[in-house]
């Protein structure tokens, strides 16, 4: 048959499928979709979140590496914990999240602008009013600079310009006349080391004035770094990010998401990471094709929640288990010739959604032809 006629033909609709199969969509992702995953629960949830809780209960600093394999899960697990914090923050204010790619080019001022942006004016300005009323929360700032731009702020809390220039500076920008004769700062932050100091007492001073509880950072793809940047300028990034969580002791909760391969790389390159990188969760492939079939079974079964079916209406099976467990078996081959110890989820759910889409063309082309 041409292409054209295929094009033609009378299309799959939602109502088809639900009828045919009870979901109105393949419920399986293909590898370009991975990061639209549903969350299927796994043993790291409950260890990452009881770590939340205890930064929740002392704000004492933690950082969490989640390592495993490519392809085995730890974007979909950083996007499920990402949409739970948000959801707790709702009924806890004064918490940030701030969720962030391992910049390509190797610059860490990228970590430093994103947070600063997620703090943002309204942040500054709240600062700046508290202090107005009490200023003995600027005795944290080690900064002179950083004490003179927020005493100035206080001075005049509502001045949304002076706030936004004060960030601007923040952000590293040139210094002009406006930031020293109104906000009194005399040097530009184009440091690692002035950056880092201006982030620890603009934290130190947020916290102390009861206008900041905590900040998650969640950094993804951290292994990306070492195949892209030559071995000094990964030492730099690395180095930084270790300045990062050592100036903020407090208030900071950091995870870290890479390849187990390159935590061990990292730690070699940059020693002192190696008692930051201390407390893991493990994101495990696939290790069984009853695994594999669980998996596959929640992905169906919330596909089906969501086309509002009643399960006994659907004619046929979406998939058998043999189905899946011979595209789990073909995996686990494909997975051994390689030295990877069980199937990723990526590939495992990819498989399924070849499947699914050929038999949703087979519905498509059992269909009558469109007649105009």
């Amino acid at each position: 048959m041409r292409l054209r006629d295929r094009l033609t033909r009378h299309k799959v609709t939602p109502a088809n499928l639900r009828e045919t199969y009870g979901v109105t969509a393949n419920p399986f992702p293909s590898t370009y979709q991975s990061g639209t995953n549903v969350h299927f629960p796994i043993p790291a949830d409950d260890q990452l979140e009881n770590s939340i809780v205890r930064f929740f209960d002392d704000r004492k600093s933690q950082v969490v590496v989640i390592v495993g394999t490519q392809g085995v899960g730890k974007t979909n697990f950083l996007n499920h914990i990402e949409m739970e914090i948000k959801d707790a923050c709702v009924e806890l204010p004064n918490y940030y999240l701030v969720r962030y790619i391992a910049d390509p080019e190797g610059s860490v001022n990228g970590i430093f602008r994103i947070i600063f942006q997620e703090l943002g004016v309204d942040h500054l300005t709240k600062i700046a009013e508290r202090l107005s009323k009490d200023p003995r929360p600027l005795d944290l700032a080690r900064s002179y600079d950083l004490r003179s731009a927020l005493l100035a702020l206080s001075e005049n809390p509502s001045n949304r310009e002076l706030s936004s220039a004060c960030l601007d500076w923040i952000f590293g920008s040139r210094i002009l006349n406006y930031h020293r004769s109104n906000l009194h700062v005399n040097f530009e932050l184009d440091t690692v080391q002035s950056r880092t100091e201006i982030l620890r007492d603009y934290v130190n001073v947020s916290s102390k004035s009861g206008v900041l509880g905590g900040i998650f950072l969640l950094l993804d793809e951290l292994e990306k770094q070492s195949g892209i940047l030559e071995t000094r300028a990964v030492v730099r990034y690395l180095s930084a990010l270790r300045a990062i969580i050592d100036a903020l002791k407090d208030n900071l909760f950091m995870v870290i998401a890479a390849t187990d391969d390159a935590v061990h790389r990292y730690s070699r390159a940059v020693p002192a990471l190696r008692s930051r990188f201390e407390n893991r969760i493990e994101v495990s492939t696939l290790a069984s094709a009853d695994e594999g079939c669980r998996l596959a079974e929640f992905y169906i079964d919330r596909s089906r929640s969501a086309s509002v079916v009643v399960q006994d209406s659907v004619r046929k099976e979406l998939l058998t288990q043999q189905e899946i467990t011979q595209v789990f078996g073909e995996l686990m081959k494909r997975s051994s010739h390689r030295g990877d110890v069980g199937v990723r989820q990526r590939e495992f759910l990819h498989g399924l959604h070849a499947v699914v889409e050929r038999k949703i063309q087979k519905l498509k082309e059992a269909m009558p032809i469109k007649l105009e």
